[in-house]
């Protein structure tokens, strides 16, 4: 059975090509088969020539660049449409997502529908205290207005079996930035998927400058939770 891991990316030039390397280094010693699918939103840093210059010869590495469209979420269906593995990967291309738990997450699919890194359960965490504390609370805020089982529904590190995935109306959920995690859990927890947190630290970035910007990304979450909410009373949200 194979595995694709779907990176997204704009302008991660100094961190796309020691992720590639260290994600062969987890799996190859593993029987898992693999390929990683890197969707690039045209980085004017040039992300994709350096992907072209290291890995144009090896087959697992797919490049796709995308220049009539940007967005993290739109990128990641763009991912899995481009994608042939029956498990399917997502990740952060800045170390946040630490791709030695990869196999791991892959193992525990046998058991869960869906699993999740996740920094707040036993062992999580974040090297930003301050992003960890406000994340923590904001994730509290979700699991009581939503009753949701998952602590952390902004991870967006985590691993599903295709055809569970594509079950779910894509539409629904693939657009606005991180907030498509949110709305996928939920589907996903309406449906009567298991899912499973295992822990992730979040490091600080390695290299390059974060492209989320605090405020703006809290309040965009807070008005995709508030069209969430809406959306489930008037039973839109399946």
């Amino acid at each position: 059975m194979k595995t694709s891991i779907i990176l997204p990316t704009y302008k991660e030039k100094d961190n796309i090509l020691e992720l590639i390397r260290v994600i062969f280094t987890v799996l190859e010693p593993t029987n898992i088969e693999f390929d990683i699918v890197i969707v690039d939103d045209n980085s004017p840093d040039g992300t994709a020539d350096i992907v072209r210059a290291y890995f144009s010869r090896d087959e697992r590495v797919k490049l796709f660049v995308r220049t009539k469209e940007r967005g993290l979420a739109t990128a990641l269906r763009y991912g899995v449409e481009q994608s042939e593995g029956e498990i399917l990967v997502f990740m952060d291309t800045d170390f946040n997502h630490d791709p030695a738990i990869i196999p791991q997450m892959i193992k525990f699919l046998e058991y869960y529908d869906i699993i999740i890194g996740s920094r707040f359960v036993m062992a999580g965490g974040m090297e930003d205290k301050f992003r960890q504390f406000s994340s923590s609370v904001y994730n509290q805020a979700i699991q009581v207005l939503f009753n949701t089982p998952v602590h952390d529904n902004l991870s967006g590190f985590f691993a599903i079996y295709r055809d569970k995935l594509t079950a779910m109306d894509l539409d629904q959920i693939y657009y606005g930035y991180g907030d498509y995690f949110i709305r996928l859990l939920m589907v996903a927890n309406r449906r009567g998927y298991n899912m499973l947190e295992i822990p992730v630290f979040y490091r600080l970035r390695l290299h390059g400058h974060s492209k989320t910007q605090f405020l703006s990304i809290l309040s965009q979450y807070s008005r995709a939770l508030f069209m969430l909410r809406l959306k489930l009373w008037t039973g839109r949200m399946r």
